[in-house]
This record gives structure tokens, sequence and C-alpha cells, in this order.
């Protein structure tokens, strides 16, 4: 709950490693920024195909060895930049919004980590389309966590 949208709301830490067939490597050559989605697999936005866009963030410095938690909103120190997700409609800066599942059938959240060999040029406002766009072919590398939540409704 604490991540949640009902609990304290802040994004959780999270820390890089590199492996190959298990075993710990270097980050890959080229490496220059990170990039992370957050989202709900199951809910469809707006009657449409796509799932709910929680959070995004990238230009995450390549030289980070995670995330903090508690990530801060808006263009970071350091060049990172909090793009489109639920707490970025209506104007206001990025910011990670939490789980927040209803009453009903579990949720399945995903954080996806991009490795890119390149900074990207977007705006904060940007779309998640256009970060995936911008994305593509400058992947070096993904990783994926996956959790679930379920609100219960209260006795």
């Amino acid at each position: 709950m604490k991540y949640s949208g009902r609990g304290d709301n802040k994004s959780p830490a999270f820390e890089f490693h590199w492996s190959l067939a298990g075993n710990a490597a270097a980050p890959p050559e080229g490496l220059q920024t990170y990039a992370v989605i957050f989202h709900d697999v199951e809910n469809s936005s707006m009657k449409t195909t796509v799932d709910t866009l929680h959070w995004s963030a990238f230009n995450i410095p390549g030289t980070a060895k995670g995330l903090p938690e508690g990530l801060a909103a808006g263009d970071l120190p350091d060049g990172t930049r909090n793009g489109p997700g639920i707490a970025a409609r209506g104007g206001n800066p990025g910011a990670y919004f939490g789980p927040g599942a209803g009453p009903g059938p579990i949720h399945h959240y995903v954080f996806e980590f991009y490795a890119l060999d390149t900074k990207l040029d977007l705006p904060a406002n940007t779309t998640r389309d256009d970060l995936l766009k911008a994305m593509d072919g400058h992947v070096l590398g993904k990783a994926a966590w996956f959790g679930r939540f379920h609100m219960q409704p209260a006795p």
C-alpha cells in the first residue's frame, strides 16, 4: 500500500543490475540513458485498446545505479524528465502515480525499464506513443517487473 495511490503514493526504489547468462556483467557499451514506463495492463482507457499509463520517466542518466524511493515530480537536476502518465494530465508536471485499482478483480502492474544509447529530445508533455517511437532503434536492454494490486471494499 505504501506505493499505491491510496497510500503514500511514492515511487518505489529500484536498483539497476546487469547480467549475462545469470552472471553479473558490465552495462553495455554506448549506454546513455534509461527510461521507465509504469502501467496497469488490465485497465483500458477511454474505451480504447490502450492500457492505463500511470507514470513514465526518461533521460535517467546511464551512470545511474537505480532510482531512489519517492522520485520527485517534473524535471530533475540530473536530467531525468518525468513524462506522460496519470499525474501529468491537465498540464501538471509529470509525477509517479501508484496503483489504485478499485474493488473487483486484481490488476497487474508492470514497470518496464529500457536502457538506451541516446538521450531523448522530447518535452515532458510528450505522449506514450511518441516516447516509444523515440526509443525505437535505441534499446540496448529491457527488463520488466510485474506486481498485482487488489483493493478490498471497506467492511
